[in-house]
């Protein structure tokens, strides 16, 4: 009995067999896990994705509406629409809340969002008496853009276009153009297939339109409004008072005396062929801010440049003596072949800009720009033209030289066979502008 014993003891036959019983049960249960884990992995990448879906979306009703009494309803929305584990929300989910601003990084309009979603797991629930509940979170906010803009389209209405690029115009520039209307068909269109467009980006806050002759390095469609750079800026009152009601027109035959800082005129006209007189001292046009103004009726012309325009620094200010908010405002027609040349002031009230048209002047409601560039003949414009309430037409082919130009208007129309070369620089290139780069465009992005 006991040499059957030591034998059995010694026998290694089976071994394996007994060994694989023994690790079988380990095997199933790492098995079961991996395939639990691999399922867990997979409900919560998505629930992740549906989460930063609806904090953006949260974020960006909040942008728009400048409220947040809809936002849960827009979050709920957007879960309806990107929720793609197949599993219904724990009860009391979604939670939404909004984080107060975040000065330091200039975070603004939080929306937070916390998802919780709980089903069983195939090889899990044999052990667990309670199903794991997989969270998700995520914090979206509005940041600033790193982008530069030199052609800011201010119209707000879904019902125009804000940027339009016709015919066969040519535009180069090393910043950027961005339209603020959120329409989601025409924020930013291409009318024109022979159109060429070199930017550093092309951004809206609706859709865009793009085309194959451009030269974009990034569109961006979905962008935030851009704030308007010169929103704090109105005629000087003072110096308005002082204009006499009916003052004269401004032609190429006008003196103006050397050391005169501002000249109050009915209107300004140039005649073809013609070249505005240089100052009484014999020096050209300079350090002189030009209000266009006076009663209705002596205004009711557009300033119109036939000829050739010189000014340096400069500002040309399309206003109204009378402070009625109905007061009738000159717009500015440069006909073809005409030649613009200014550049605008480097310091004061008026710094950087060198066309200002009041923004008590009239919508034409989507009709025709009663204010024109066209490009027939060479100009170079330095500064902003700055439009608020109108709409400006870049038109015709012209050899215009736009340097650190900045084109804010409520719509911006480049059409016909415009050549345009913008470069925006800041520093001691375009010493009236300095670091005051207009960024705008914020982006909603996850900050959380």
């Amino acid at each position: 009995m006991i040499g059957s014993m030591k034998r059995l003891w010694k026998d290694s036959s089976g071994n394996s067999l007994a060994i694989a019983a023994a690790a079988l049960p380990l095997l199933i249960g790492a098995a079961g896990l991996a395939a639990d884990t691999i399922q867990w992995t997979l409900w919560k990448r998505e629930l992740q994705r549906a989460a930063d879906s609806a904090a953006l979306a949260g974020v960006y009703d909040r942008v728009t509406t400048g409220v947040t009494t809809g936002t849960s309803a827009v979050v709920n929305h957007d879960l309806t629409i990107n929720q793609h584990t197949g599993i219904g929300l724990v009860t009391g989910y979604p939670q939404v809340s909004f984080p107060a601003d975040d000065v330091p990084n200039d975070m603004r309009n939080q929306v937070r969002v916390v998802l919780a979603v709980q089903k069983p797991l195939p090889f899990s629930s044999m052990f667990m008496d309670v199903s794991p509940t997989i969270i998700a979170r995520s914090t979206a906010a509005s940041v600033p853009g790193s982008d530069e803009y030199c052609v800011v389209a201010l119209e707000k209405s879904a019902a125009k276009t804000g940027l339009n690029i016709g015919g066969s115009a040519a535009i180069e520039m090393n910043c950027g153009l961005i339209s603020n209307s959120p329409s989601t068909n025409k924020s930013a269109i291409n009318t024109g297939n022979a159109s060429n467009v070199k930017a550093s980006v092309f951004a809206s806050v609706g859709g865009l339109q793009y085309s194959t002759n451009w030269n974009v390095d990034k569109y961006d469609p979905g962008a935030t409004e851009a704030e308007d750079p010169y929103a704090d800026k109105e005629p000087v009152a003072s110096d308005l008072s002082s204009c006499p009601a009916n003052p004269p027109s401004f032609t190429e035959t006008t003196v103006v005396a050397a050391g005169t800082t501002k000249i109050c005129i009915g209107s300004l006209s140039i005649g073809s062929t013609k070249t505005n007189a240089a100052m009484s001292d014999g020096s050209t046009l300079h350090d002189v801010t030009i209000y266009i103004t006076g009663k209705n009726a002596n205004i009711a012309g557009n300033a119109v440049v036939q000829g050739t325009m010189n000014c340096t620094h400069c500002t040309i200010v399309l206003t109204n003596k009378d402070s009625s908010p109905t007061a009738k405002i000159g717009t500015f027609d440069m006909n073809a072949q005409a030649k613009l040349n200014i550049s605008a002031p480097e310091s004061g009230y008026y710094k950087g800009m060198a066309v200002f048209q009041d923004r008590r002047a009239q919508d034409t409601n989507g009709a025709s720009s009663p204010n024109k560039f066209n490009g027939g003949g060479s100009q170079v414009i330095s500064g902003a033209l700055y439009f608020p309430s109108q709409a400006i037409d870049y038109t015709g082919g012209g050899t215009a030289t736009a340097i650190c130009t900045r084109f804010v208007a409520r719509r911006v129309t480049f059409i016909g066979n415009s050549a345009m070369s913008n470069k925006f620089e800041k520093g001691s290139n375009c010493p009236f502008y300095s670091d005051d780069a207009i960024g705008g465009g914020r982006r909603v992005r996850l900050v959380a």
